[in-house]
């Protein structure tokens, strides 16, 4: 996808992040919309790969009809697209896109990937809302719709089921607007009825090569000039993880196309560790089991110093166990 080309029709787009409380938020401010809105209007709520009724519950809860979009559907006015499970939804030049490609901030859908997608193809004509929702995905994307002229809107964390996502968009970029949820629509729809036409325009290189790593173009060399590289590697395909020059908020890529905030870096790495540790136990509890039944073995053949050595063997395991698993529950505890 080409950025800001010149085809395409001129509406406004508005795109919408949520997770964490996301649901319940979705349907307040669609509540509020306008059938006649003169906008496109996307969005992403963080479902996973699970089976998805956003779409529906989305349609009876407003004036607008929500839909799962297919790959290269045109938009339309009074639709809300809806990023379907396990797959980024983007905007390019009048068309929705879908993709299964790495996912980012360790989720997929993503946020980000609509926001940047949004930047790049409306400019200045792109309005970008972060609401509730958990660690900081829609950060960077919020702040690559800022750097191409767009508005960014946030949620008043303070009301939020989860501040930390809009607290983090407040945080890290300059935001035009944060509201309450219920005044979201109408500053919407105030913010439609003045915003610019969709135009081309160009946009920051770093931003553009950041996307080209997403679709998979020339990955090294495009990671190479927007970033450096770390001694972090990537908690979902072991390589090398790079710190991106632009910021904040603190961002990392792998050359696959991973990508990770600090915080989403640091969950994913808590997730491995926690998995490994567990793996730990199980591994050694499966030993000291083995290590039992060798040493029965061994005295049912009268063979009493292999027995005894492998008694010996079996409670050094069993020592280890319970000290890791000590480690666990405290860790648990504290958590």
């Amino acid at each position: 996808m080409e950025p800001n080309s010149r085809d395409g029709p001129p509406h406004p787009l508005v795109v919408i992040g949520a997770s964490f409380g996301g649901v319940e938020a979705l349907m307040t401010l669609v509540a509020g919309l306008p059938k006649d809105l003169q906008a496109f209007v996307a969005l992403v709520l963080h479902v996973g790969h699970h089976p998805s009724i956003l779409p529906e519950l989305l349609s009876r809860a407003g004036p607008l009809r929500a839909v799962h979009p297919r790959e290269g559907e045109p938009m339309q006015l009074g639709r809300i697209y809806v990023a379907p499970p396990d797959h980024h939804l983007l905007v390019g030049a009048g068309a929705l896109h879908l993709s299964r490609g790495p996912r980012e901030n360790h989720t997929r859908p993503a946020i980000d990937p609509l926001f940047r997608s949004a930047a790049l193809h409306w400019g200045s004509a792109a309005i970008g809302v972060v609401l509730t929702g958990e660690l900081d995905d829609g950060t960077a994307g919020l702040a690559a719709i800022k750097s191409c002229g767009g508005i960014a809107v946030v949620q008043d964390p303070q009301e939020a089921a989860a501040p930390s996502m809009p607290a983090s968009a407040l945080g890290n970029v300059q935001v035009d607007h944060c509201v309450l949820l219920p005044a979201i629509p109408p500053l919407l729809v105030r913010l439609v009825g003045t915003a610019p036409p969709r135009a081309p325009q160009t946009a920051p290189e770093a931003l553009v090569r950041e996307q080209s790593i997403f679709e998979g173009i020339d990955p090294m060399e495009n990671l190479k000039a927007i970033a450096t590289p770390s001694q972090l590697t990537c908690p979902e395909c072991g390589g090398t993880l790079s710190e991106i020059h632009a910021g904040p908020p603190l961002r990392f890529r792998c050359h696959t196309g991973h990508a990770y905030s600090a915080k989403s870096l640091n969950s994913a790495q808590a997730e491995k560790t926690d998995h490994t540790l567990q793996s730990s136990v199980r591994a050694l509890q499966e030993r000291e089991q083995l290590l039992l039944r060798m040493a029965a073995v061994a005295r049912a053949l009268d063979d009493e110093p292999q027995a005894h050595a492998g008694l010996q063997e079996a409670a050094r395991v069993r020592e280890r166990f319970r000290r890791l698993a000590e480690l666990l529950t405290a860790e648990a505890g504290g958590a």
